[in-house]
């Protein structure tokens, strides 16, 4: 009896189990059974005959299926067993031929043939043997590698939730960090605005007692003064007359000195009197309540407002005014009365100095005062507003440009300024709508003045 068929059912029924489907390309299980059924037959065939040409095609057969695992991809899975078998079909063929050609001595040496067909058996069991152990420890590591890599895999998916659950809490927390610095800022900007207006209120509730203190001595300075040089004025064309010729000189002179020094009085006594009342103004505080405002307007409404204002002092002058208005402005909200008194302020500054320029300017030079507003947005990003006041005119000196926020300080001649317009505006702005107030200019060609609002 052949073994031949059996292993080939053996080889058969592992490679049904093990062959993957979708390597394949054609149906594995239908193979398999046709394959099972011809296996079936060749053992039946080998019991029920006993033809040596039988044999020899029943051991081609299981020979063209070795063949076939060897060299088909999807079938190499089944080479170690098909190995296990070799020795033993190899054997068993050197067996058949010797015993087909040579009868003789093959059974004078069958005990020979016998034992290493016994041999082949018992290498191909302890190959199967030895190959499932391996095929077992095989399967158990690849089991160990998947739960290692399931494990892995759901690290991998919890490292990446946690780190998701991370970013998100350190975006919430980001935020949250944002909002507070935000909010410190806002109240910050609140405390300086409260403090200020305490300080504005409390300074408007001293100077009112001091100028009323300082006013009523400084009327009567102002109009003894007047009174003074009236009475002087009689004194010539009255008594001065009936001196002697020698002494109405000299009491002229005297008199005409008083007069100088009357002058002086009065003139220093109006300057106190507009010292005071600038104080008045830059103590004084408004209502303090902020409101949306049409910006374009206002600045317009000021700008006009200044030059009739110097006009009427100054007939004969005459400026260019250009306005360049944005149509689409964030709406800002400000102190109406507050916001006025630093335009007027900063266009008068910019008449003033064009005027002054055209005294001894070229024939050409034409006096220029340009206002402008744009949308902007402060440095910390928040939106914006921006007025722009540009002029033409003397500039500011480098000498002194840090100098024009100080109270007090001035350029202008003795009784045409206070020193307390820009210090005001500076406080406004920067103070009470927590805004930035900067220049930029050259001496002798220009000054531009330009305000940032937040919205």
């Amino acid at each position: 009896m052949l073994f031949e068929p059996l292993f080939a059912l053996l080889l058969i029924n592992f490679l049904g189990k093990r062959v993957d489907p979708a390597q394949a390309g054609y149906d594995v299980r239908r193979y398999t059974i046709a394959c099972r059924y011809i296996a079936v037959g060749l053992l039946l065939l080998d019991i029920v005959t006993d033809y040596t040409f039988i044999e020899f095609g029943i051991r081609l057969c299981v020979f063209a299926l070795m063949w076939l695992v060897y060299v088909r991809p999807e079938l190499r899975i089944g080479r170690s067993f098909m190995l296990s078998m070799l020795p033993y079909m190899v054997l068993s063929l050197v067996s058949g031929l010797v015993e087909s050609i040579n009868n003789d001595f093959y059974d004078e040496h069958s005990t020979v043939f016998e034992s290493a067909e016994l041999f082949g058996l018992l290498w191909f069991g302890a190959m199967w043997f030895v190959d499932r152990n391996q095929r077992r420890a095989l399967e158990n590591e690849r089991a160990k590698r998947a739960a290692e890599e399931a494990r892995l895999r759901v690290m991998a998916e919890l490292k990446v939730n946690l780190e998701a659950e991370v970013a998100q809490r350190t975006s919430e927390l980001v935020k949250q960090k944002e909002e507070l610095e935000e909010t410190l800022e806002e109240l910050k900007r609140t405390q300086d605005q409260l403090i200020q207006s305490e300080k504005m209120a409390s300074l408007g509730e001293l100077t009112a007692g001091i100028a009323h203190e300082i006013q009523n001595p400084l009327n009567f300075v102002n109009n003894f003064s007047e009174v003074s040089v009236e009475l002087l004025e009689e004194l010539k064309s009255g008594p001065l007359g009936q001196l002697p010729p020698e002494r109405r000189e000299e009491a002229a002179e005297i008199i005409g000195d008083l007069t100088q020094n009357l002058e002086k009085i009065s003139l220093h006594g109006k300057r106190a009197d507009g010292i005071v009342k600038s104080m008045l103004q830059h103590s004084r505080s408004s209502a303090g309540k902020k409101e949306e405002i049409n910006i374009n307007t206002l600045a317009d409404e000021y700008l006009r407002l200044s030059y009739h204002g110097l006009r009427a002092k100054d007939k004969t002058f005459n400026a260019t005014m250009e306005t360049d208005f944005a149509a689409d402005l964030h709406p800002i909200a400000v102190i109406p009365q507050d916001l006025g008194r630093v335009l007027l302020n900063l266009f008068n500054n910019a008449f003033y100095s064009v005027s002054e320029k055209k005294k001894d300017a070229p024939a050409d030079y034409t006096p220029l005062v340009r206002v402008s507003t744009r949308n902007t947005r402060m440095t910390d990003g928040r939106e914006a507003v921006e007025i722009t006041v540009h002029d033409n005119g003397l500039g500011i000196p480098d000498a002194i440009l840090d100098k024009i926020y100080h109270p007090f300080f001035t350029t202008k001649p003795t009784g045409q300024g206070t020193g307390l317009g820009l210090s005001m505006s500076y406080d406004i702005i920067r103070k009470m709508h927590g805004g930035d107030m900067r220049v930029a200019t050259a001496e002798g060609a220009y000054a531009t003045f330009v305000i940032t609002i937040p919205a």
